[in-house]
């Protein structure tokens, strides 16, 4: 794995993209951690085919099960990163991922000066077994977490849509239900466009201008 000093500096202006993933026991049923495995490998490759020049999105991975929340992948150039596939096992300690993923907004050393806004993507097929009201509100506090663009994925029936809703906050988006494979593929799609997106667009901190299609209209 690239230390954080041999990727430190990168072409273009740096466009953060910070996953939280859950990989709690029950995302081993039904294929759910294999598909998120290949939509977020897939979603990479994308980003790192993206060079708009003087933009260069990064990426990084937050996960979240047994042990608690981990820099799965410290943030980095797309180009750079070799995708570590995940395993499913324990808890969904949602709340140890928000505070780690503020403590990843606040580092300088992975999210330099000048970055544009991040992009936040929650992945989740359940409900928190942690305390999360508190780190959640000190993650949109933060300058960085209350300005960045926030997606959400509910996976299955039994996740807490509610709750990712909480994490949506005030930005217009709605939770993406995944049913299947299918699903967790084209919410996917529909971040790696909206990105994407956003780095060829002439104001890449504008909230509009690079909209998608949304999700559910991506035949993949």
């Amino acid at each position: 794995m690239p230390t954080l000093k041999s990727i430190s500096v990168a072409r273009g202006r740096p466009l953060p993209v910070l996953l939280l993933a859950d990989i709690s026991g029950s995302m081993a049923a039904n294929g759910k951690i294999d598909a998120l495995n290949q939509a977020v490998s897939t979603m990479i490759s994308s980003f790192a085919d993206e060079d708009a020049g003087r933009i260069a999105i990064h990426a990084g991975v937050i996960t979240f099960g047994q042990g608690g929340a981990r820099l799965h992948h410290p943030m980095q150039p797309a180009k750079a990163l070799r995708w570590d596939p995940l395993t499913a096992l324990g808890g969904t300690p949602m709340g140890a991922a928000f505070d780690l993923t503020t403590s990843v907004l606040a580092d300088r050393e992975q999210i330099a000066g000048g970055a544009l806004r991040p992009a936040l993507v929650l992945v989740s097929d359940g409900q928190p077994t942690d305390a999360w009201e508190e780190p959640l509100a000190r993650l949109l506090a933060h300058e960085r977490g209350r300005k960045a663009t926030r997606f959400a994925m509910a996976i299955g029936a039994d996740a807490d849509r509610a709750m990712l809703q909480r994490f949506l906050a005030d930005t217009g988006q709605s939770v993406f239900g995944a049913e299947d494979a299918r699903g967790i593929r084209q919410f996917f799609q529909w971040v790696t466009m909206s990105v994407t997106l956003r780095s060829r667009a002439a104001n890449p901190e504008a909230d509009d201008g690079y909209a998608p299609l949304p999700p559910e209209d991506y035949d993949v």
